[in-house]
C-alpha cells in the first residue's frame, strides 16, 4: 500500500451527472472503473454533482462611420472581424479556465450578438448561467443578454486590461444593476433575484471561477436526496425538514430501523460480506499514520455498515445520508458506532452527517459542493479568548479531498464503544465554518485557523481554532449548535449563492 499523498486535484478523477451514476455503480463504464463493490483508499475522489451549464455570449454593435461628429462609443469590438477575433480568445480562455477548474464545467459555444433577435435564440437553450461578455451595443441589448429564466443565473464579464477594452466597462451603472443584499427570503430557488454588481467580473478569471463554483454549488445544493436513516429532525427547530424540503427542495427519504435492522442483521450472518469487511479493515488499518485504539471487530462492523449505507444510497439514488439516533438505536443492531462508516463515505466523497439535524445538514451540502472537499459536522463550543472547539465523532480524514490525515481510531466518546477516528488536523490550517441560526434563513459564516488538536474528554475528532474575525460577536450567536467545517477560504462564494436563495448571511470575518 502507497502512503497515498496524492492532492486533491489528483482525486478529482471522477465528476458525473449523478452520483447514481458514478460511485454507486448505476451509470457508466467510467463509473464502473470508479466503483466495482470494494472499498479502496486510493479510489479517486468523487465529485457527486452535475456540471454548470455555461453559454458565453459576446454582444456588440457595428459602428457605423460618419463625417464630423462622434460616430462610436469606447471599446475595441464595433466591426464583424473585431468580434469574430473576440469570440476566438474568448472560446481559448474558457477553455484553459474548464482544464483549471475544480468543479465540471461544461461551456457552449461563444454566441455573438448584435440583436435583441440574435439574443432570444439563445435563450431557447438549456444552461445554468450566462456569461455576458459586454465589448460594445446599446443598454436594451445588454439587459436582453441577461438571463431570461429567474431561476437561471447571468455574469458579465467587461475588459479593462486584459484585452481591447469594452464600452461597457465605463457604462455599466446601477441602472442595470442591483446593489446591496436584498430584504431576506425575497429571493429563493424559483428566483434568484435581478443582476447585481456582484455578477460583474473585470478582466480576471479567478474572480469568474469562484463565482461558476459558487453557482455549481447552488445547482446541485437545490433538489438533493437524502437518505435519513431513522427519520429526520432538527436540533432545538422541529420544523427544519420541513423547511429543508420548502427551501430548499429537499428530498428527503425516510427509512425507518425496522427495514434496516433485518439487513443489517443478514450481512452480519452472511460469510461473504464479513470477509470482505474484514479485508477492507486490514487494508484500512494499513494506511500511513493509522493507529487501532479501539477492538478491530468494531472496525470491521464499520466496514459491514459502510457496505449497507451504500446500498441504501444506491437503491434511492441519493448522493447523501444522514442518521438519526446513532448514539443508541444503531449500535446493538451493527455492533459497532456508525461513526467510521460515516468517515468513509465522506473519504469517498459522498455526503454522510450523524444525527439527521436538517438545521445544520443544508448548509453542509451547499459547502460541500461549493468546496469540493468533505465536510465535518461537529458541535459547536463556548467562544473564549478567540478560540473556539469543535468536536464530533466521525470526522472524515481526507479532508482536502486527497490526502488522509493521522488519525486513531478510538471508541465513540459517549459509549466508550465501537469506532471512531480521531482525525489531527495540521497546525495552521484554515478552515471555513457555517452556523445556521436555527430554521430562520439566516446563515453566520467565518474562518479560523487550527491551532491545536487536543484530547479532552468530550467528542474524539478535536481541534482548538482561532477565530478570524471578531469573536466577541460570536458569543451573541451561541446556540449549543451543530456547525459545519471545511477546509480552506470559502466565504465569498457562500456569500454570493446564499444571496441568491435568499438566506440572510452574517459574515463575522468582516469585522
Amino acid at each position: 500500500m502507497s502512503s497515498h499523498p496524492l492532492n486533491r486535484r489528483e482525486f478529482i478523477g471522477v465528476t458525473t451527472a449523478s452520483v447514481a451514476g458514478s460511485v454507486l455503480g448505476l451509470g457508466s463504464s467510467a463509473s464502473a472503473r470508479a466503483d466495482n463493490g470494494e472499498w479502496d483508499a486510493a479510489k479517486p475522489f468523487v465529485c457527486p454533482g452535475k456540471a454548470l451549464i455555461i453559454q458565453p455570449v459576446l454582444m456588440y454593435s457595428v459602428a457605423q462611420k460618419r463625417l464630423a461628429t462622434s460616430w462610436k462609443s469606447w471599446g475595441g469590438v464595433q466591426t464583424d472581424q473585431a468580434a469574430a477575433a473576440e469570440a476566438r480568445r474568448i472560446t481559448e480562455e474558457l477553455n484553459a479556465l474548464s482544464s483549471r477548474a475544480d468543479v465540471p464545467l461544461e461551456v457552449f459555444p461563444v454566441a455573438l450578438v448584435k440583436s435583441t433577435a440574435d439574443v432570444a435564440k439563445v435563450h431557447e437553450k438549456e444552461y445554468d448561467a450566462v456569461v455576458v461578455y459586454a465589448a460594445s451595443g446599446p443598454g436594451d441589448l445588454l439587459k436582453a443578454c441577461f438571463a431570461q429564466k429567474k431561476d437561471r443565473d447571468t455574469i458579465i464579464f467587461v475588459r479593462h486590461r486584459s484585452g481591447t477594452t469594452y464600452y461597457w466597462y465605463e457604462a455599466l451603472s446601477t441602472k442595470y444593476l442591483q446593489t446591496g443584499r436584498p430584504e431576506p427570503g425575497r429571493n429563493s430557488y424559483l428566483d434568484h433575484g435581478p443582476v447585481h454588481v456582484d455578477d460583474v467580473v473585470v478582466d480576471d478569471y479567478d474572480e469568474l471561477l469562484w463565482r461558476l463554483r459558487a453557482l455549481y454549488g447552488l445547482k446541485n445544493f437545490l433538489g438533493t436526496r437524502i437518505v435519513a436513516l431513522g427519520g429526520p429532525w432538527g436540533k432545538y427547530s422541529p420544523e427544519a425538514p420541513q423547511v429543508a424540503r420548502e427551501k430548499y427542495r429537499f428530498n428527503i427519504i425516510d427509512v425507518p430501523y425496522d427495514q434496516i435492522a433485518p439487513r443489517i442483521k443478514a450481512a452480519r450472518e452472511n460469510g461473504d460480506t464479513v470477509a470482505a469487511a474484514q479485508r477492507w479493515a486490514e487494508a484500512y488499518l494499513s494506511l500511513p499514520h493509522t493507529t487501532l485504539s479501539t477492538t478491530k471487530e468494531f472496525v470491521t462492523n464499520a466496514f459491514v455498515l459502510y457496505g449497507l449505507f451504500k446500498d441504501l444510497m444506491r437503491e434511492r439514488e441519493a448522493s447523501a445520508l444522514t442518521i438519526r439516533n446513532c448514539m443508541s438505536t444503531i449500535m446493538p443492531m451493527a455492533e459497532t458506532t456508525p461513526c467510521l462508516t460515516l468517515s468513509l463515505l465522506n473519504d469517498e466523497g459522498l455526503m454522510g452527517f450523524c444525527e439527521s439535524d436538517f438545521v445544520v445538514i443544508p448548509a453542509g451540502v451547499l459547502l460541500r459542493h461549493i468546496a469540493g472537499q468533505p465536510v465535518f459536522l461537529h458541535n459547536s463550543t463556548f467562544p473564549h479568548d478567540g478560540i473556539v472547539t469543535c468536536a464530533h465523532c466521525s470526522s472524515p480524514r481526507r479532508l482536502d479531498g486527497g490526502r488522509y490525515e493521522p488519525t486513531t481510531l478510538v471508541t465513540h466518546f459517549e459509549s466508550e464503544y465501537g469506532a471512531a477516528p480521531k482525525v489531527e488536523m495540521p497546525v495552521g490550517q484554515q478552515v471555513t465554518f457555517l452556523d445556521p441560526e436555527y430554521s430562520t434563513g439566516r446563515w453566520l459564516g467565518f474562518t479560523g485557523l487550527v491551532k491545536s488538536n487536543p484530547a479532552y474528554e468530550i467528542c474524539r475528532s478535536q481541534q482548538d481554532v482561532a477565530i478570524q474575525g471578531d469573536w466577541k460577536k460570536l458569543v451573541n450567536e451561541v446556540r449549543d449548535s451543530h456547525w459545519m467545517m471545511v477546509y480552506g477560504d470559502h466565504l465569498q462564494e457562500l456569500a454570493y449563492a446564499t444571496r441568491k436563495l435568499g438566506i440572510q448571511w452574517a459574515d463575522l470575518s468582516e469585522s
